[in-house]
């Protein structure tokens, strides 16, 4: 009968994992410009429908199958004939490397070419991904023979997607227009705020299934907990970004606000099943802090992250991986433990930073990444996918645009 819960609990986990694709869609599209909603949008889901694929081909094998000396997994290449909780083990897993990825699409939106970056979202979900998941989560992996503490993917998700998301901006460059000659930083606010906090919920609530996914079984595990954890880790970091912005004399934003609760939960997604309420409560409240912080720190550095997906999962999950070492339920701020999650944080961003860069470099002398400046100007709904998102609105601004030149 335990075993039927466990998997009918996973089912839903998998299904509120996934359902946070949505919520990706939600906060990038509506932070994006009218003109680029669909492209933002569609990367999003085409993203999901080649990496699912892509992680059962090869990727679950990658990092689950039988370990070669803790580095990389040889076996389970495309299975079939599972077991029913094999089968959703595989899919639960999945929709980790469809996360992961779904962080690089709002980072570099409004000027990357769009098959030009459904590649790159399939190297990264089948060549980087994979690769650190085998070293952070399978029992031979060498991070994880360490005693490395990664609950449900600060490192393996998040820090290992922000990590290829600045390799992108890098890449790319800033959009058009987003900074002045002298340096100064020019806004290019998103077209529905609305929009972003719908999204903010739907990935609040899509997070239980993400951290709840991640215990060994319903009746013996620490579940309640878990989830508790990880709403008080919302809560504490959207208060965390509103404290920061009140104690700097900053006005109160709703996009830094929503930004603020998802690095929250960010923040508390390496140690969720590992710290106490309290523990959790610190690392999301210094996690919305901090994400609110960084966003301003990385615009001042000329890095034009268009969501600022870069301070939500980079910042949150190096400081997550931190945090689980530091607040490790009855065992704070051990040393040892606080160095090899220090190590593994670093392994995260710089092995998935290094080699999407040079995976960027080479698809930008095979297809092109960015796309032309006219396509730009005009919007990447219209270039890359003939459509609007809102037609009416578009075309009539285009109307008057025409008739103002004559």
């Amino acid at each position: 009968m335990t075993e039927w819960i466990d998997l009918a609990w996973l089912a839903v986990c998998c299904a509120l994992v996934f359902f946070m694709q949505a919520g990706f869609a939600l906060v990038e599209g509506g932070l994006s410009r009218a003109k680029n909603a669909i492209n933002v949008i569609m990367k999003v889901y085409l993203g999901t429908c080649f990496v699912g694929l892509l992680f059962w081909l090869a990727g679950f094998g990658l990092a689950y199958g039988d370990s070669l000396g803790g580095w990389i997994g040889t076996s389970q290449f495309a299975p079939t004939g599972q077991t029913s909780l094999q089968a959703m083990t595989l899919l639960y897993q999945g929709m980790f490397a469809t996360i992961a990825v779904s962080i690089v699409s709002g980072a570099v939106a409004e000027r990357m070419r769009y098959g030009t970056y459904l590649a790159f979202a399939c190297l990264l979900g089948l060549g980087v991904y994979p690769v650190y998941a085998h070293w952070a989560w399978h029992p031979q992996g060498w991070l994880k023979s360490l005693g490395f503490i990664d609950f449900a993917g600060d490192g393996a998700v998040h820090t290992v997607g922000a990590a290829a998301a600045l390799a992108g901006v890098w890449v790319l460059g800033p959009r058009l227009g987003r900074f002045g000659r002298q340096g100064e930083v020019r806004d290019i606010p998103g077209h529905n705020l609305p929009m972003v906090a719908l999204g903010g919920f739907v990935l609040w609530l899509g997070w239980f299934g993400f951290n709840g996914g991640s215990v060994a079984g319903v009746a013996s595990s620490n579940l309640g907990t878990v989830l508790l954890n990880t709403h008080l880790g919302a809560c504490a970091g959207g208060l965390g970004a509103l404290a920061f912005m009140r104690g700097t004399g900053r006005p109160v934003l709703l996009s830094a606000t929503i930004n603020g609760s998802l690095c929250g939960l960010v923040s508390i997604t390496g140690g969720a099943g590992s710290m106490s309420p309290v523990g959790a409560g610190i690392a999301g409240l210094i996690g919305g802090a901090l994400c609110t912080w960084g966003a301003e720190w990385i615009r001042r550095r000329r890095i034009d992250d268009a969501v600022d997906a870069i301070a939500v999962h980079g910042f949150g999950g190096v400081w997550g991986l931190l945090a689980a070492g530091l607040f490790f339920e009855g065992d704070w701020f051990d040393p040892q433990r606080v160095a090899v999650q220090a190590l593994g944080a670093a392994v995260a961003f710089g092995f998935s930073l290094t080699l999407s860069y040079l995976l960027l470099r080479g698809l930008d002398r095979l297809m092109g990444l960015r796309a032309p400046t006219l396509n730009e100007q005009r919007g990447l709904d219209y270039t890359e996918h003939h459509e609007l998102g809102y037609p009416e609105f578009q075309e009539a601004r285009g109307r008057l645009n025409m008739e103002s030149s004559t």
